[in-house]
C-alpha cells in the first residue's frame, strides 16, 4: 500500500543499503518521497535501489562513506543538484562492536565505533542541516539505541557512541529550531537483524547458553513479549519527519516494546593476563 505523505520530498537515509536503513528507505519510498540510498557498499545500494524501483518506487543509490567528509559533502551537493531540496535526513549508518569487557576493548575498535556512529551523524547533520538552514525547512531523524540511555554491558564504545548520537540530537534541535528545523532520534529496541545476530551469538558464548536461549531470554525482559521488526522502527521514523511530529523536537522516542534496556551483569570469569 502506497500513500502520498511525503510526495516527491527528498530523503536521505545512511546505511540504507541493508537492515534497518533498507525499511527505513522503503517505507519513506511507499509514503511518496524520492529516496536517497546512502551506502558504503555499491553491491547492497543498488540492490536496494533496484527493489524500490522495482515496487514502483524512486530511488538513487550513492556510494557513501559517512566517516569522510569529501563523500559526504559531495552527496548533499550531487542529490541536490539532481533530485532538488533535500527535505529528510536520517542517520542510520552504524556500527557495532565485538563483545568484550571494556578493560579489553582495543584503542582501535573504540575508535572505529565512535568514528562512524557518533563522527559519521555529525558530518551528515552539519553539511545537510547548514543546507537545511539557508531554506528554513528541513527535519532530521538520527537513529540512536535504548544503549545509548541504559547502557549494557559488554559493549561500552557503542554504549558511549549512542549517547553522543542523543546528545548531537538535543543539540541541533536546540540550535535549529528558530529555522523551523526538527531534530529528533530514535532508539530502537532488540530488533534481530544481521547488526544483532553477531551481537547475541556472542552473548550466548559469554553467559554459556544457546543462541536460541539467549534470543528467548531477551523475549521475555520486552513487555510487549516480542522482538522488534524492521517495519517498527521505520514507523517511528516516518512519524517523527511527518508533519503529525510538527510540535515535536530535541525529543528521543523509544521503539522497544516497552523494553527500557539490559541491565545484567555479565558472569566474573578468569583473569586473561594483565592489564593493558
Amino acid at each position: 500500500m502506497t500513500n502520498e505523505e511525503f510526495k516527491d520530498r527528498v530523503a536521505v537515509v545512511t546505511g540504507a543499503g541493508q537492515g534497518l536503513g533498507r525499511e527505513i528507505a522503503t517505507e519513506l519510498s511507499r509514503r511518496g518521497a524520492r529516496v536517497v540510498i546512502a551506502e558504503l557498499s555499491p553491491v547492497t545500494g543498488k540492490d536496494a535501489e533496484a527493489a524500490i524501483r522495482a515496487a514502483g518506487g524512486q530511488a538513487r543509490a550513492f556510494v557513501t562513506d559517512v566517516t569522510d567528509e569529501r563523500s559526504i559533502k559531495d552527496l548533499a551537493q550531487n542529490v541536490e543538484t539532481e533530485w532538488g531540496p533535500i527535505a529528510f535526513l536520517v542517520n542510520n549508518a552504524g556500527l557495532g562492536q565485538n563483545v568484550c569487557e571494556t578493560t579489553d576493548l582495543s584503542l582501535d575498535e573504540w575508535h572505529k565505533v565512535l568514528e562512524v556512529n557518533v563522527t559519521g551523524c555529525f558530518l551528515c547533520c552539519r553539511e545537510i542541516a547548514a543546507r537545511m538552514r539557508s531554506r528554513e525547512s528541513g527535519s532530521i531523524v538520527n537513529i540512536a539505541s535504548i544503549n545509548g540511555q541504559n547502557p549494557a554491558a559488554l559493549v561500552a564504545a557503542y554504549n558511549v557512541a549512542k549517547a553522543g548520537v542523543i546528545s548531537l540530537t538535543r543539540t541541533m534541535a536546540l540550535e535549529l529550531a528558530p529555522y523551523g528545523i526538527r531534530v529528533n532520534a530514535v532508539n530502537p529496541g532488540p530488533i534481530y537483524t544481521d547488526f544483532n545476530r553477531k551481537v547475541m551469538a556472542q552473548r550466548s558464548e559469554i553467559l554459556g547458553i544457546g543462541e536460541d536461549q539467549m534470543i528467548e531470554k531477551i523475549r521475555q525482559a520486552i513487555p510487549l513479549a516480542r522482538w522488534g521488526r524492521a517495519a517498527d522502527i521505520a514507523n517511528g521514523v516516518c512519524f517523527l519527519l511527518s508533519e503529525r511530529a510538527a510540535w515535536i523536537t530535541g525529543e528521543v522516542l523509544n521503539v522497544s516494546g516497552g523494553l527500557g534496556g539490559v541491565s545484567a551483569a555479565p558472569p566474573k570469569r578468569k583473569s586473561t593476563g594483565a592489564a593493558r
